[in-house]
């Protein structure tokens, strides 16, 4: 029996012993960090970094919203409305100077029907050999109602032989040597200009002196 008693307190200590040398082993290994806590303080940093960028956009709109708050600037209104005025006044001017040349101008079409028979009048009296014929006396007699009746209404013909050539009233038409009228100058004319109150009712047609035959 004592045998038997001395065998299980050996074991005992034994059991004991090596209890406390797990025991001082495990003092001594340095304490070992939770893997899992590092993603955790990577996670509650995300938060902190989306409310600071939150913040910051915030800001950055702040003076936009204030540019939209304010109001245009108020035009001139007095200044629109001398424009205006004045564009108005300037309208009313033109278009009675237009309505004005209309009624000026109206009878040109007609006038300028009767130019051909007052050109032909013309030539017939030029070509007449005799100028006491009394035929001749009654086409002389036509011709001068015609130029009369013209005048009336404001058409009067102008000169352009020995002139210079004014592409305005004269359409040249050929360009002769002449020993009597210098180069430039209208020396012959093919059909007389006339003026309507001061604007062209038909351009004469002229031949252009080229100078001294040589």
């Amino acid at each position: 029996m004592m045998f038997g008693r001395s065998r299980r307190e050996k074991r005992f200590r034994k059991l004991n012993t090596e209890a406390e040398k797990n025991e001082e082993v495990s003092s001594d290994k340095p304490e070992v960090t939770d893997v899992n806590e590092a993603p955790q303080k990577e996670e509650s940093s995300e938060p902190v970094a989306e409310a600071t960028a939150e913040a910051a956009g915030e800001e950055a709109e702040k003076p936009v919203e204030d540019k939209k708050d304010e109001k245009p600037a108020e035009p001139d209104w007095k200044d629109h409305y001398a424009r205006l005025l004045a564009d108005f006044d300037n309208f009313k001017k033109r278009t009675a100077r237009d309505r004005e040349d209309i009624f000026r101008y109206a009878e040109s079409d007609i006038l300028k029907d009767f130019l051909p028979v007052v050109d032909n009048l013309s030539l017939a009296l030029s070509t007449a050999a005799d100028k006491e014929d009394p035929f001749v006396k009654g086409v002389q007699l036509v011709y001068d109602t015609f130029l009369n009746a013209l005048k009336d209404h404001g058409a009067e013909p102008f000169d352009s032989v020995g002139l210079e050539l004014d592409t305005e009233k004269m359409d040249a038409i050929a360009q002769l040597p002449s020993d009597t009228i210098e180069e430039g100058k209208v020396s012959n004319e093919a059909k007389r200009g006339w003026m309507l109150k001061g604007k062209v009712l038909r351009a004469a047609q002229v031949v252009v002196s080229s100078g001294k035959a040589s």
